[in-house]
């Protein structure tokens, strides 16, 4: 009798399952890295590096052979969530809100969000500082990590947690890879990026990994920068482990690719060029995707970032819809049957500070044409994969149709504009608004303390009253906050503020000092140094719905001691 009754419970169960379990679809875990090139991993040929978990998983994996991303990682990542061109998504370069993606482009995590699945990103960002730039804004369930294009300390670090700031113990991809496994552990359906920070400087690497490479031979930074990939290789290993003993292995879709070409020169397969360079060795980099059901093959056909969007909805047989104009198109015919596959052609665009229709490229499966500056170079990539003759002049036809092409392209992205994104105040979901000194913008003498002003970079050389430094906010609804100055001065000074085009004096008698924080980098870092910064209290603000600027700059005295790290603006607790 209690058989009976046990199977009309069962049978009650499985005739009450909601419409999402009948059609359950597969779990996602995509892997990101920075900065690590095509050739370094040891499947593809690199005999000084070691990462035989990345191998296995290609083993285990449709392997695209050449797979192109952007030169540089802000616009890889933009084209990866959205399936469309990074310019066309508001994000050009890396620096000066010039990464921030516009909010009403819909991310992977956006277009999954209605069918079931919940999406975690640990690591870097680098798609805008605030709420709804932000990941959270931009659809991802939990957040553990940070947005700026890199952070400046790999050992307990602090980092943030969907909109609160935590202490971490332990080295940084350690860290996020632990909080990737919980993550997963939670979830019945989920969709998490693991977007690791290395082997991007500053060169930070434990001490094993470091003398390990050491001891082949090699100098401090490739040292450090193969201790790194080895160092995700392991973590990589542990995912796979993971997901085995768990039993989710069976039901994830698991992608490995980089975001760029390799920050140096080293090991690449014999392309020419690096990071932020438009030829094979700039934007060529691995990708590998595990998809339950199919066999390991390699791929000859050219993909892109593109791809991974509109390739992620056919293998969950999600229908992509015409409004998001997807640039990129499913490689899922391509892996079952390459022979009706037509060849297309891929941009390349890249922007050094000021946004201009060159540098460029475009390819297809066989030809790649490079505008640079007033140089045009076109190469033969089945007869010459390793670019070494330019054959412009016998192919002049060819390379001003391929220009033609790529200018026609360059207009059709570009039809928003190339504006940033304003920063947006007044949002009840941010508690806390960030306003670092590289989303400002700066006048007169002010300079940054690195020259470049990359992320956590501070302004200095305030000497008159030209002099000035401003945030182009964007009030959507009228909030107060509490503002605070992040600067550090040893001499008095009075500051003018304004904001909400009322000016008010600020006199500051006391010296604020920055305290560093030490680092344990491998080699002498690019990066400026990381820092504790004194907030300074500038009064609670009620800010009207609307755009302003909010403006600092210098009255009467003017010493040379002054850094302004940014502005933070607080909801009152009371």
């Amino acid at each position: 009798m209690k058989n009976h009754y046990l199977l009309i419970i069962l049978l009650g169960f499985f005739s009450c399952k909601s419409p999402e379990q009948e059609d359950s679809k597969p779990n996602i875990l995509l892997i990101l890295t920075d900065d690590q090139g095509w050739g370094d991993l040891s499947y593809h040929g690199n005999e000084l590096v070691e990462t035989p978990h990345i191998d296995a998983l290609a083993g285990q994996s449709v392997v695209f052979d050449r797979f192109y991303v952007s030169p540089v990682c802000a616009p890889t990542r933009a084209s990866l969530l959205t399936g469309r061109y990074h310019i066309a998504t508001g994000t050009t370069w890396v620096t000066h809100r010039m990464e921030v993606m516009r909010e009403e482009e819909e991310t992977i995590a956006e277009f999954l969000k209605p069918h079931g699945y919940v999406s975690g990103l640990f690591g870097k960002w680098h798609q805008g500082q605030q709420f709804p730039h932000d990941p959270i804004g931009q659809g991802f369930d939990e957040f553990f990590g940070f947005s700026e294009g890199h952070i400046n300390n790999y050992f307990d670090t602090k980092l943030n947690h969907n909109f609160e700031e935590v202490q971490t113990s332990g080295y940084l991809p350690d860290v996020l890879t632990d909080q990737t496994m919980e993550f997963m552990s939670k979830q019945d359906q989920f969709f998490v990026i693991l977007s690791l920070n290395t082997p991007h400087s500053p060169f930070q690497v434990p001490d094993r990994y470091f003398d390990k490479y050491k001891a082949k031979g090699l100098d401090d930074k490739d040292a450090c920068v193969y201790g790194m990939v080895e160092n995700i290789d392991d973590n990589v290993g542990r995912l796979m482990d993971y997901l085995e003993e768990s039993g989710k292995i069976d039901n994830t879709i698991v992608i490995f690719m980089t975001d760029n070409g390799p920050n140096g020169i080293r090991y690449n397969g014999g392309m020419k060029g690096k990071k932020a360079d438009l030829d094979e060795g700039g934007v060529r980099v691995p990708f590998f995707i595990k998809i339950p059901g199919y066999e390991h093959q390699l791929i000859k056909p050219w993909a892109g970032h593109i791809d991974i969007l509109p390739t992620l909805a056919d293998l969950l047989k999600l229908p992509v819809p015409d409004a998001l104009e997807i640039h990129g198109k499913s490689l899922l015919p391509l892996m079952e049957d390459e022979s009706n596959w037509r060849d297309r052609y891929f941009y390349t665009h890249h922007v050094h500070l000021k946004f201009d229709t060159i540098p460029g490229a475009i390819r297809n499966q066989e030809y790649l044409l490079t505008l640079k500056n007033k140089e045009k170079a076109l190469f033969n990539l089945i007869n010459d994969p390793f670019q070494k003759l330019n054959i412009l002049e016998e192919e002049r036809s060819l390379a001003f149709e391929m220009e033609n092409q790529y200018r026609s392209w360059l207009e059709a992205m570009t039809v928003k504009g190339v504006e940033q994104p304003l920063i947006q105040v007044g949002h009840p979901k941010a508690p806390k608004i960030w306003l670092p000194a590289p989303d400002g913008k700066r006048y007169g003498n002010v300079a940054f303390q690195g020259d470049w002003g990359w992320a956590n970079d501070w302004f200095i050389g305030f000497a008159s009253p030209e002099d000035v430094v401003q945030w182009e906010i964007d009030v959507v609804e009228n909030s107060t906050y509490e503002v605070f100055l992040q600067m550090s001065n040893e001499s008095p000074l009075t500051l003018l503020f304004s904001a909400n085009n009322q000016e008010t004096k600020i006199g500051i008698d006391q010296p604020n000092t920055a305290t560093l924080i030490p680092n344990q980098d491998r080699v002498l870092r690019g990066e400026v140094e990381e820092y504790i910064w004194p907030e300074l209290p500038l009064g609670k603000i009620k800010f009207e719905k609307g755009k302003q600027n909010l403006k600092l700059g210098l009255l009467e005295n003017y010493p040379d001691d002054l850094s302004i790290k940014g502005l933070i603006l607080m909801k009152p607790t009371d």
